[in-house]
């Protein structure tokens, strides 16, 4: 995959933490929050992560 390829990656995992961050903290501010779908969104934010470090691995590696 080109360089350019993996810093679009990296941009749109990035975006996407962000978006999941922004749904906990808004049904966080709710007067009953769903804590299991708060429990879902770090799930999904932790696999997020793994797959933003591979990326970011690639991208110094050159690859």
């Amino acid at each position: 995959m080109p360089k350019k390829q993996f810093r679009k990656s990296v941009a749109s995992l990035r975006y996407q933490i962000e978006k999941h961050y922004q749904k906990i903290a808004d049904e966080q501010s709710k007067e009953t929050p769903d804590f299991k779908l708060i429990a879902y969104w770090e799930k999904e934010i932790n696999g997020l992560k793994k797959s933003l470090a591979r990326a970011e691995k690639r991208l110094k590696r050159g690859h």
